[in-house]
């Protein structure tokens, strides 16, 4: 059974940095696409980065140059460092694997098939 158990949330002043994790077990770790996506009240999930089979990342317009997506392939985690926030970066940020293995999910939130818990962050201006 795949499990994604992400770490607790946190609060920030616009400027600060947070980094979010999410271990990942049940399945071959390597073989799937993950990424990061986050929802703000009233708003769809958007993916904000995401981790390619061959370690190619993909970020978002609004979060490029900022955020920083990596993975711990000993410690099947995923890791999103998030610099440089500001208040528009406040949400339910999530972590999710890629429906099939091998396959390039990329943002595209209806082809993933596991979800991480959820974790709020809030940042304030």
């Amino acid at each position: 059974q795949v499990h994604l158990v992400e770490s607790v949330g946190g609060s920030v002043q616009s400027g600060g940095s947070l980094r979010r994790s999410c271990a990942a077990s049940g399945y071959r770790y390597t073989n799937y696409y993950m990424g990061w996506f986050r929802q703000a009240p009233g708003k769809e999930r958007e993916g904000v980065a995401g981790f390619g089979i061959s370690g190619l990342t993909t970020y978002a317009d609004t979060v490029q140059g900022r955020f920083t997506i990596s993975r711990d392939i000993a410690q099947n985690t995923l890791y999103l460092q998030m610099n440089s926030l500001n208040p528009e970066d406040t949400a339910m940020y999530y972590c999710g694997r890629c429906d099939l293995p091998y396959y390039p999910c990329d943002f595209v939130a209806n082809r993933y098939a596991d979800w991480g818990q959820g974790t709020q962050v809030t940042v304030s201006s």
